[in-house]
């Protein structure tokens, strides 16, 4: 299979859950790796593929709702919880915890599978967003010290007149700069560069685009 194809970690110490899970996914064209503990699972290689990580909440070395909190960041799968113990308490932290579901066993295959599959789509969605993000901040890069401040003076919608008062430059030198941010950024309208600002979390320290008082 080629690593692109999604794939499902499944975290649980009773083999025999995780070979039921495993032989449910594979009669659904999803791959999946098992691991009986959290450590096996952390020390274990990762592809670059779209994941999701079904985890028991009791482990042997580890609570999961306790792994969880140790998975964060970009890169980390969506989690789908299972336990034998359910509780509320539990089930709470859990998806306040970016959790996708919380199944208490016996759960159905319906379930289980529907879970996995918001799971997935959700990892490809951040992937896309996070692919988005990594073009943007290579353009920016590209942007010279006096163009990075610019664009932030742009986006908050002030005139050029205004933005040239704020640099202290002419107003014909701010408008060279606005020319070359909206070429590198690749942005084809003042909203297109206003969305990659926001993409790009750049700071605006005015407030005075259109429709705003």
């Amino acid at each position: 299979m080629s690593p692109e194809e999604p794939i499902v970690h499944i975290v649980d110490d009773d083999p025999r859950v995780r070979e039921a899970i495993g032989e449910l996914l594979s009669a659904h064209g999803i791959r999946s790796s098992s691991h009986a503990s959290a450590r096996e699972y952390l020390a274990a290689p990762r592809s670059d593929a779209p994941a999701c990580l079904i985890l028991d909440v009791s482990l042997p070395d580890i609570n999961g709702l306790d792994l969880q909190n140790q998975l964060t960041g970009p890169g980390q799968p969506p989690i789908v919880f299972i336990t034998g113990h359910g509780d509320i308490p539990s089930s709470v932290r859990a998806i306040k915890g970016g959790a996708v579901d919380f199944l208490t066993k016996p759960f159905s295959d319906a379930a289980l599978l529907s879970a996995v599959e918001a799971a997935i789509a959700q990892d490809c969605e951040m992937r896309a967003q996070q692919a988005e993000i990594g073009v943007l901040q290579e353009r920016y890069d590209q942007l010279t010290p006096r163009e990075r401040q610019v664009l932030p003076l742009v986006v908050s919608g002030l005139l050029n007149k205004q933005a040239a008062a704020e640099l202290r430059i002419s107003e014909i030198m701010l408008q060279v700069h606005r020319r070359n941010v909206m070429q590198k950024m690749r942005a084809d309208s003042l909203a297109d560069l206003v969305r990659m600002a926001e993409r790009l979390a750049i700071p605006v320290t005015h407030s005075r685009r259109p429709g705003r008082s």
